[in-house]
């Protein structure tokens, strides 16, 4: 079992920059991966950006290319989202997201389906 808490969300303007926060407590021994995903008002649960199994790599939806970092700490069982030059279209709830395996298929690691344990999400405001 893995306990995801995400924080550092907010009201901001557009323009500004968040640091969120993703720790993971528990079952932590085994590996996983992490990945970010964001719902809007009135839209689907997309993908953010996430980590390979190794998370030798990153990757980024087109959207938030050179704005949005993916990171981890390892030693903290943490994972960030640097998030800047916000725009109003960023406004979402932000969850993380662990997985437990390796998953198949180009592009897999954006498939929700892959993983296995979520936070409850935190708030990011972006007004215009």
């Amino acid at each position: 079992q893995v306990q995801l808490v995400e924080s550092g969300g907010g009201l901001v303007q557009a323009g500004d920059s968040l640091r969120l926060s993703c720790a993971a407590s528990g079952r932590t021994t085994s590996s996983y991966a992490m990945g970010w995903f964001r719902q809007a008002p009135g839209k689907e649960r997309e993908y953010v950006a996430a980590f390979s199994w190794s998370s030798t790599s990153t990757y980024y939806t087109d959207s938030v290319k050179g704005r949005f970092t993916i990171s981890r700490d390892n030693a903290k069982n943490t994972v960030y989202l640097q998030m800047n030059s916000l725009k109003p279209e960023d406004t979402a709830v932000y969850y993380c997201a662990a997985r437990l395996r390796r998953c198949s298929g180009g592009g897999c690691y954006e498939n929700p389906r892959w993983y296995d344990y979520w936070g409850q999400g935190t708030q990011v405001t972006v007004s215009s």
